[in-house]
């Protein structure tokens, strides 16, 4: 049994970016989809994708690059299952001082910092992102 699948898809994305794969197959649930879809619309990654193999459901995540070079530098788990991290909207500060992104559990959904502020949300910061 898994103790934090987030955690455990983070350093699957962390470590295939350290060696250049193109893609990489996450074990599906809604929850890490929804964080795959902030990142995509933030610029991270390419896209996902549904796909079966052997009979067991994965998210195949379309990894980025810019000049040979992964787009993720640091990508953190904040909020962890041990001691978890809420915050109010005013006191979520800019990630990397706006260059990265923090990644929220909303009432309105999994949302980016920025997405947070629009909404004028808080909630509990899942992980963070540079």
């Amino acid at each position: 049994m898994m103790t934090d699948p987030i955690a455990d898809m983070l350093a699957r994305i962390k470590n295939a970016c350290q060696r250049r794969f193109d893609v990489v197959d996450i074990p599906t649930s809604k929850t890490k989809a929804r964080i795959l879809r902030v990142l995509e619309r933030e610029g991270y990654i390419n896209g996902t994708e549904e796909v079966e193999t052997d009979g067991r459901a994965f998210l195949r995540v379309k990894l980025k690059y810019y000049d040979g070079r992964s787009v993720i530098k640091v990508l953190d788990r904040v909020s962890k299952p041990s001691c978890r991290s809420y915050s109010k909207l005013k006191n979520v500060s800019l990630a990397f001082n706006g260059f990265g992104i923090y990644v929220l559990s909303t009432s309105r959904g999994i949302l980016s910092d920025a997405e947070a502020r629009e909404s004028n949300v808080g909630g509990e910061i899942l992980c963070r992102v540079f």
